[in-house]
């Protein structure tokens, strides 16, 4: 099968540490594996689990996943679809948060909490050592963020984590990050039309926009999420008049801008398609010149 997601580049995490990890330059979120509200099984059990074998037959190394997502659901897709695992396939999980009996999202964050995450991950996905562990930035945390941050290099130097990464985050806080230890990945929404902050579950994701000049300048892979969900509102007509001018539809045409924005943007468009998970990766194909990306703005 053809290599798509190589298509996009590589890139590398953890550059400046003594473990660092190449990946294709455009991943796969599984969040939209779950059912309605990222809760429960998906409503299509095969597909979804065709899915996941899809994308990494088609060059895609780099899973993103969560233990809350489902209850766990993603995780238990990734291990039946794909263990045992390709020798260059990254799995990258995010902890600080849980979901509760109503569906809710909550605050998962103390030392504690942390572990526990973590182990049941391990656990879950048959693993000695995550990759890449991304501590996701909740309102109203019981506990000071540099004592989760903290907690997480702990983990980092008893092995259980190959590489800490901060999602949700304002660039102050990773500033606060970068002073306590080796931030290796940042994970925030990010789109053409959606940079700043998107209210979603009650709580504000801070954009892109924020924390790319930082990224760039310490070589730290920024991995947009919610790339396609909030990217594409009517009366956005720059992008569908490109899209229409190279022939593929206003999601590639996103996807297209976020790989030609910065060479330290790694997307993950999740999806519960097999149709749209090959119309995504095809997107790695497309070249905007730069007059294009100057039309775009």
């Amino acid at each position: 099968m053809e290599n798509w997601a190589e298509k996009a580049g590589k890139l590398v995490i953890g550059r400046a540490s003594n473990a660092p990890i190449e990946v294709n330059r455009l991943g796969y979120g599984t969040m939209r594996l779950t059912g309605p509200g990222v809760w429960g099984e998906p409503a299509d059990r095969s597909q979804a689990l065709q899915i996941l074998k899809k994308a990494v037959a088609s060059g895609v190394n780099f899973l993103d996943t969560a233990d809350y997502y489902g209850r766990d659901i993603t995780n238990r897709l990734i291990v039946e679809a794909l263990h045992p695992y390709p020798a260059d396939l990254i799995i990258c999980t995010k902890v600080g948060a849980t979901r509760g009996d109503d569906k809710s999202w909550l605050p998962y964050a103390t030392p504690d909490n942390l572990r526990a995450s973590i182990d049941a991950n391990l656990r879950t996905m048959k693993l000695e050592q995550m990759a890449v562990v991304h501590f996701r930035m909740m309102p109203h945390n019981p506990v000071p963020f540099e004592e989760s941050l903290d907690a997480m290099f702990e983990l980092q130097k008893e092995g259980k984590i190959r590489h800490v990464g901060l999602s949700n985050v304002r660039r102050k806080d990773l500033e606060k990050g970068l002073e306590r230890g080796p931030i290796a990945t940042v994970e925030n929404l990010y789109s053409y039309t959606q940079r700043t902050t998107f209210t979603a579950h009650g709580d504000d994701n801070p954009g892109g926009e924020e924390v790319l000049p930082l990224c760039e300048q310490h070589q730290i892979p920024l991995i947009p999420f919610f790339s396609l969900l909030t990217a594409l509102p009517a009366q956005e007509n720059r992008v569908s008049e490109l899209a229409q001018k190279y022939g593929v539809t206003n999601a590639q045409m996103n996807l297209a801008w976020l790989l030609h924005k910065s060479p330290w943007l790694l997307p993950i468009p999740g999806t519960s398609s097999l149709d749209h998970l090959a119309e995504n990766l095809a997107a790695a194909s497309i070249s905007l010149t730069d007059e294009d990306m100057a039309y775009l703005g």
